[in-house]
């Protein structure tokens, strides 16, 4: 029996991906133990355990990013949540460590490494986060979701994605799709979303341009986010929706995407080969430019700026774009070669042969 400690947390682009190689490992040999390590305040505290998982607890700990208080007191609370994590892994007998990023991984890369047992560290960003940076350098192996994401010794393994994209078939599942959302399966949909807490930016020039979108011969699957009140207008054609449990059907039904560039998004879609626009949100430190780089370089993706994207730009860009089918066949075209739907399994062959080296 093999024991796994897979290590993230903090946000849903470190929790998902985790649980995703969580359920392949546990599917792969049932009698396995697989266990999660990570903060109590994170969003693992409550995902993890709602798998089925166990959840071990590690102290949280930030980097201090200047001098103050905080980073005086930063090297003995760090030293307490890698003798934390050093127990964790006595006391179940981890043969492999796998890290997602977040607070919990820093300390669980020492403590691998003074506890002797080999370390896998996968990046979802293409700028990589300060754990995965310094984990990176011990690693037994470093698997990256994009291309040119400064890691050493990475190499690309694509983003383990959540069962229902991997599985989706959107050919087959159009019709259902269509009639979830009430929308005309024969015509063209473009889909805009911004996350489950929404994009004010992409939702004003919505509110703005739905109209002319319509007026394209298009339909609009506008997904506004759960704090948004923007208002439906309730007219055929275009369905909003504050929040989608079913990302899949709405993936199906999309001929073209707009929205942000999250890592989890961008792979998504590039996975499912559905052509995007993408409105990088410009707040933090450039990644989701970043990660919409490949995409965009493979033909199969278009960046927007997010200071100009209001209604004026859905009419001056976005609305020409529908009008011409040759063009997003071609995106279309690059798209389904742009991503992979293996992460999962590539992340796992990263891990397997970290055990088999060790």
């Amino acid at each position: 029996m093999t024991s796994y400690l897979l290590a993230g947390g903090g946000t849903a682009g470190h929790v998902n991906p985790l649980l995703a190689v969580a359920d392949a490992l546990r599917e792969r040999v049932p009698d396995d133990s697989v266990l999660v390590l990570g903060t109590a305040e994170g969003l693992e505290s409550r995902l993890v355990p709602e798998r089925g998982y166990e959840l071990l607890i590690v102290d949280k700990v930030p980097f201090p990013r200047r001098p103050n208080r905080q980073a005086a007191a930063f090297p003995g609370r760090f030293r307490r949540a890698i003798a934390q994590v050093r127990e964790h892994i006595r006391r179940h007998d981890i043969d492999v460590v796998v890290g997602f990023g977040g607070y919990a991984s820093a300390p669980a890369y020492v403590a691998a490494r003074r506890e002797g047992v080999p370390f896998v560290v996968h990046e979802a960003n293409a700028k990589p986060g300060l754990a995965n940076v310094l984990g990176a350098r011990r690693a037994a192996a470093v698997g990256v979701a994009f291309e040119g994401t400064p890691l050493r010794g990475s190499e690309v393994v694509g983003m383990p994605l959540r069962r229902e994209v991997i599985a989706l078939d959107r050919s087959a599942a159009r019709s259902e799709a269509a009639e979830h959302f009430g929308l005309d399966a024969q015509r063209p949909v473009l889909l805009v979303f911004g996350g489950s807490l929404g994009a004010q930016r992409l939702n004003e020039a919505l509110a703005d341009s739905w109209q002319d979108i319509l007026a394209a011969g298009w339909q609009l699957l506008h997904v506004t986010g759960e704090r948004s009140d923007l208002a439906d207008p309730g007219v055929d054609g275009y369905a909003l929706r504050r929040y989608v449990d079913r990302m899949d059907l709405a993936f199906a039904l999309a001929d073209l995407i707009v929205s942000r560039s999250g890592s989890a998004t961008v792979s998504e879609i590039s996975a499912l080969g559905i052509p995007a626009l993408y409105v990088p949100y410009s707040v933090g430190n450039g990644e989701q430019r970043l990660n919409a780089a490949s995409a965009v370089a493979a033909g199969a993706a278009e960046l927007l700026d997010d200071a100009t994207f209001d209604g004026d730009a859905v009419r001056r860009i976005v609305v020409p774009l529908l009008g011409d089918q040759a063009r997003i066949g071609r995106m279309a075209a690059a798209a389904a070669t742009a991503g992979t739907r293996n992460g999962t399994e590539n992340v796992i062959t990263l891990i397997d042969r970290a055990l088999h080296a060790a």
